[in-house]
């Protein structure tokens, strides 16, 4: 098995229902060519019609299904997101049924997207490995299991961003591009390698997930028990002896980013850009951002793969962003237990135009004299030098505060 550029740009021919698949713009972003100091053009595919990438592999390969010979009438795929999306969408798209298996633990905007894209949504199984083994345990004669990336059809498909990239930026340097299973980098670079070999292509993963490092330096596909990432969309654990052989054949190099750079680009590009990118496709803005990447003086185009951004993991990022830049911060003030104390602190804290989200009384704490108790506030300043002086204020009144460092 393997992807030639060939396949790539029959799959270009293919992709012409621009209710299906759509070729993504590119934008500039000043902001982030300030940050890096270099010229940069943000490939959008989270303006998909289903939110990423994923309907480029999933259309080229059901596309061909339902043109061949074959007696499968439904598509069977297992996912947790994009991909069950993209299947979902391809599937009703060329007449066939499909049938998309998710774990439990699946958001349920996520399952109620993949439904109305005309999916069958089975539940089953607590993580996406249940939801596999399930999912190629029903398949039968009638049906055809479409795996996310490992297989050459859904591949050559995704590799049409590639051919995108060089027609709209003709004079790319450099193309980063987000990695989980492989599927998606290994089409781009293989497209673009075979036409512009001098174009540097750079994969991104979480440091969470990271297992093309270890692949590469092995020599051979390595995987991961258990993954911890905020960018479930790349969390993978593993990639296939196809994309492997694609990434080693034609990618520069692989990076890896963490779930607090990850959780930054996101903030980045939303006060930024204006646009609403999730985790996994917002790792080739962190990886530009980051010490790991140089892209200084050149033109660089990060792949932003997917926009499916759920309001509980916009949530979470935002309470990360604001607390680490002391714009959500916790304060534990000592106070003598007695009438008024409450309102006389909480004013001192309203004076600087602060809002106070919360607040909790706690008395059972050791270090506590009697008749002593601890206020905790926690508030929303809009930095560090706003949270100082609600500090410096509250200690001039004689009140001992201190900072709790651990997560808003």
């Amino acid at each position: 098995m393997t992807v030639t550029l060939t396949d790539i740009e029959e799959a270009r021919i293919r992709l012409d229902d621009e209710s299906a698949v759509q070729q993504t713009p590119i934008d500039t972003s000043r902001s982030l060519e300030a940050e890096t100091g270099a010229t940069v053009l943000l490939k959008m595919e989270h303006l998909q019609r289903t939110g990423s990438f994923k309907a480029r592999g999933a259309y080229n390969k059901l596309r061909q299904v339902a043109e061949s010979d074959r007696e499968a009438t439904r598509a069977i795929a297992a996912s947790a997101g994009n991909h069950a999306q993209g299947v979902a969408l391809a599937a009703t798209k060329t007449g066939l049924e499909s049938t998309i298996v998710m774990p439990k633990s699946a958001p349920q905007a996520k399952i109620d997207a993949t439904a109305e894209y005309g999916a069958n949504v089975e539940l089953h199984g607590h993580d996406f490995r249940d939801a596999m083994a399930y999912a190629k345990s029903i398949v039968d004669d009638d049906s055809l299991f479409i795996h996310a990336y490992d297989d050459p059809q859904i591949v050559a498909g995704q590799g049409t961003v590639g051919l995108e990239i060089l027609e709209q930026v003709p004079d790319v340097q450099t193309v980063v591009v987000p990695i989980g299973g492989g599927g998606l980098i290994g089409g781009i670079a293989t497209a673009i390698k075979e036409r512009s070999p001098e174009t540097r292509v750079i994969g991104v993963q979480a440091e969470g997930a990271a297992t093309v490092p270890q692949s590469l330096d092995k020599g051979q596909p390595q995987s991961a028990e258990t993954v911890q990432t905020i960018a479930d969309g790349i969390a993978t654990g593993g990639i296939s002896r196809l994309t492997y052989e694609l990434i080693d054949e034609y990618v520069d190099e692989v990076v890896t980013v963490s779930d607090t750079e990850i959780s930054e680009a996101i903030l980045f590009l939303l006060e930024r850009t204006k646009q609403m990118v999730e985790a996994a496709g917002a790792t080739s803005v962190a990886a530009i951002c980051s010490d790991e990447v140089d892209v200084r003086d050149e033109t660089v185009v990060p792949v932003l793969s997917g926009g499916n951004l759920g309001l509980t993991d916009l949530q979470t990022v935002l309470t990360h962003g604001l607390t680490y830049r002391d714009q959500l911060v916790r304060l534990r003030v000592r106070i003598t237990d007695n009438p008024g104390k409450m309102a006389d602190t909480s004013e001192i804290i309203a004076s600087h135009g602060v809002n106070i989200h919360d607040v909790s009384h706690e008395r059972s704490v050791k270090e506590l004299n009697v008749g002593e108790a601890y206020l905790d506030f926690r508030i929303e300043t809009n930095g560090a030098d706003q949270t100082n002086r609600v500090i410096d204020s509250l200690r001039e009144e004689g009140y001992t505060v201190a900072r709790v460092r651990d997560e808003c």
